[in-house]
């Protein structure tokens, strides 16, 4: 194969695999990074917004500054929006995102791309790193995040698989195991449980003495990015202190984690190049990445029916509860209900696998089980609808219709114009 059709086969890849997701890593160990970038940007039937990032984007003021100025060269008016909105307010990064956006929206004639190029490069700062997560969301349903750096950016990039906002592709692999290379397998000394009130084992025994429930949240943090920094951590958990105060307590609060696993011989946090990440030489096992992995292998099994009915079926079995149940920090909240997207998607994946077995029952049964856990997802209940007429229940379907209605009116939402067409399909 020549270099020519190697590249176009990894583009073809790039295409694919990004093509549901809104965010694409380009990762570090990709071989032909720079190579796929250049396709990229050469794409006709997508507007591309270039930026390498450089040292002087360390926080969202530089950054902005530094993007306007290169995105002006090639769109001459790009920046209007979101230069005014700097001059507004430096400190609104929400106002300052949606100007973003604006601009781009007003540079773009087609479906365009966002490339975020040598992120390794800059010191980004919270504000910034606050932006960039925000992005992804912000953009429109036709755009996209391409980015692309020599180390794993510290983005949630768990969470946004879970939620199937983003892929990380190494050449025309798809990352689906072992995202941040530090998962060990069960037979670990460490096992770290996410879908329990927060168990975190030790050589198979509950460690029960944490001096407090924030050494062992700290954890948990801890293993839901790349890296992390203590400015983040002190963000997440102690809002209302001083920066001075919050950093000692940081301290204190380190040293009990240490110490509730004083039976492991290395620190379990440590600090490198101005991050803090989970000692990669300790063996740890964090049964969210079983379950995110899991998610990833339903998905890439499509045209193998029992491999992706057995992987949403271990998908369900490794989600005993919702995320840290019991805890209601923010940072917990948040990160609940971005795993719970994948919970819905494995529940409603196995019911449309017992549909086509002709089984109905266990099918509605599962749908049931995923609306009692986000009864808004409406798109959950038109198939809960539609099961109910194929089984020849076509009151049922009404009935479900009706309930909808009244819980969407008390919460005062609107019918999705797909619910009111269905029912109107079935009740015709």
């Amino acid at each position: 194969m020549s270099f020519t059709e190697l590249m176009q086969s990894l583009y073809q890849t790039y295409l694919e695999r990004s093509a549901n997701a809104r965010v694409t890593l380009l990762h570090a160990r990709s071989r032909y990074r720079t190579a796929l970038l250049s396709y990229i940007l050469l794409d006709e039937d997508r507007r591309v917004f270039y930026y390498a990032l450089g040292s002087d984007d360390i926080d969202l003021l530089s950054f902005i500054a530094g993007v306007t100025h290169d995105l002006s060269e090639q769109f001459p008016a790009f920046g209007g929006n979101v230069n005014q909105a700097v001059a507004r307010d430096p400190r609104d990064i929400d106002g300052i995102l949606a100007a973003f956006v604006q601009d781009l929206n007003e540079h773009a004639d087609r479906p365009y791309v966002v490339v975020l190029d040598e992120v390794d490069r800059a010191e980004v700062g919270d504000d910034l790193q606050i932006f960039i997560e925000r992005l992804v969301d912000a953009l429109p349903a036709e755009a996209h995040l391409v980015i692309s750096s020599r180390s794993l950016p510290r983005l949630p990039w768990m969470a946004l698989i879970a939620q199937k906002k983003a892929v990380l592709l190494r050449d025309s692999e798809l990352v689906a195991q072992n995202f941040y290379t530090s998962q060990a397998d069960e037979s670990a000394r460490i096992s770290i449980q996410g879908f329990t009130p927060g168990n975190v084992l030790l050589d198979g025994k509950i460690v029960g003495e944490w001096e407090g429930h924030l050494p062992r949240l700290l954890f948990f943090f801890a293993m839901e990015r790349p890296v992390v920094t203590r400015s983040e951590i002190c963000a997440a958990f102690w809002p209302d202190l001083t920066t001075e105060q919050a950093v000692n307590v940081f301290h204190v609060t380190k040293r009990r984690l240490h110490k509730a696993l004083e039976g492991v011989s290395a620190d379990i946090l440590v600090h490198e190049d101005g991050y803090y990440r989970v000692n990669p030489d300790i063996r740890v096992h964090y049964d969210v990445v079983d379950f995110v992995s899991t998610l990833v292998d339903g998905r890439l099994s499509g045209d193998d029916h029992r491999r992706q009915m057995a992987a949403w079926q271990k998908a369900i079995d490794l989600y005993q509860k919702p995320y840290l149940f019991g805890h209601n920090e923010d940072w917990i909240v948040k990160r609940r209900a971005e795993y719970q997207v994948g919970y819905l998607e494995a529940l409603a994946g196995l019911a449309r696998g017992r549909a086509v077995e002709g089984r109905p029952e266990s099918a509605l049964a599962l749908l049931l089980k995923a609306i009692a856990e986000d009864n808004r997802r409406q798109d959950l209940h038109r198939d809960i609808m539609m099961l109910y007429a194929d089984m020849g229940r076509r009151s049922e379907a009404a009935s479900h219709y009706q309930r909808l209605q009244d819980e969407l009116s008390r919460a005062k939402l609107q019918l999705e114009p797909e619910t009111a067409e269905l029912f109107s399909d079935l009740m015709s």
